[in-house]
């Protein structure tokens, strides 16, 4: 009954350009693109941040933090790690204490350790999997660590009784 009326008030009163392109990312976040495709991250940007150094830094700073705040609640002593790394990163840019190439290859390393979760090999090799990263990550104390480690432990019945009920929802149970 509506439809017809709506779209001559569309018509008559409403009038749209063309979309233009800013950016092409490709459907990938700045992070994955920073990640992925390092020196093409910063062309990818839109001219007006693009020509500005601090501009591009202060956007890949955000990105990274932001990814750093979502996945906050999947294990929140690594992403706290992260974090200070990224705190220091920003600290040394402003006081231009470190290159701007070098800035930019720093970060792309701290980006890919935030989205992959992983910090190069600092866990034992039972630990392989996010969950039981993030299990390890956040118990209580090193000998509770450890016997998530065990081979044939059951890191869910522990993460139960510890009352860890979130990395239980976020990953379940195997």
């Amino acid at each position: 009954m509506f439809e017809p009326a709506m779209r001559h008030l569309l018509d008559a009163y409403i009038r749209a350009d063309e979309s233009k392109v800013l950016s092409t990312f490709d459907d990938m976040t700045l992070v994955d693109l920073l990640v992925e495709r390092p020196e093409e991250a910063v062309d990818s940007l839109p001219g007006g941040i693009r020509g500005n150094g601090r501009s591009v830094a202060e956007t890949i700073e955000n990105n990274v933090r932001r990814l750093i705040v979502d996945e906050m609640s999947v294990n929140p002593r690594y992403y706290e790690r992260m974090s200070s790394l990224l705190d220091a990163l920003i600290r040394q840019r402003r006081e231009e204490a470190i290159a701007y190439e070098d800035y930019l290859m720093q970060v792309s390393a701290l980006a890919a350790k935030v989205r992959g979760g992983e910090d190069g090999g600092s866990y034992p090799s039972d630990i392989n999997t996010p969950a039981l990263r993030a299990i390890y990550d956040n118990l209580p104390d090193e000998l509770l660590a450890e016997r998530v480690a065990e081979p044939g432990a059951q890191p869910w019945l522990i993460l139960e009784k510890l009352g860890r009920w979130p990395l239980i929802r976020r990953f379940g149970k195997p």
